[in-house]
């Protein structure tokens, strides 16, 4: 059994998890909060260079505004995303008001945009609204093609 480093999404502290107890409701050894919430994680740059490059889960990430009225829509489905694809995927969210440079230099043009990183490179993209579902199985495809799993 192979320890995974996994990204606390309250103090961003990178934890040791074996991958058979990641169902088993990790703790973060730092800050004793849950490492899965089963609810997307809102990232700044800094936050995300961390989750994306240290974490041995595979993220997915929405990138977003508060103005953009698609993004709006799209927000409840993503949160259902969020909990059926955790913990086998960390599931963040990053306002691109916010971290604009971050934005700039994924090169992100529309929002929403689902961003899937694996191993710290980006692996797929996808813009615009999608629900639930769609989310999930777009994910899970494009690990696949990855060769990740999830």
């Amino acid at each position: 059994m192979n320890p995974l480093h996994v990204v606390c999404p309250h103090c961003h502290t990178t934890n040791r998890v074996q991958s058979a107890d990641l169902s088993k409701a990790p703790d973060c050894g730092s800050c004793h909060q849950p490492l899965f919430t089963g609810h997307p994680v809102n990232l700044g740059a800094t936050e995300f260079e961390r989750h994306v490059t240290r974490s041995q889960l595979p993220v997915l990430v929405d990138f977003w505004a508060p103005w953009c009225g698609p993004c709006r829509m799209m927000a409840p489905a993503y949160e259902q995303a969020a909990a059926q694809l955790e913990p086998r995927v960390r599931v963040a969210k990053v306002n691109t008001e916010e971290a604009q440079g971050l934005g700039a230099q994924l090169n992100i043009r529309s929002i929403p945009t689902l961003a899937l990183f694996v191993n710290g490179r980006e692996v797929a993209r996808q813009a615009g609204a999608m629900g639930a579902a769609d989310i999930v199985r777009w994910t899970q495809a494009q690990l696949a093609r990855a060769g990740a799993t999830a």
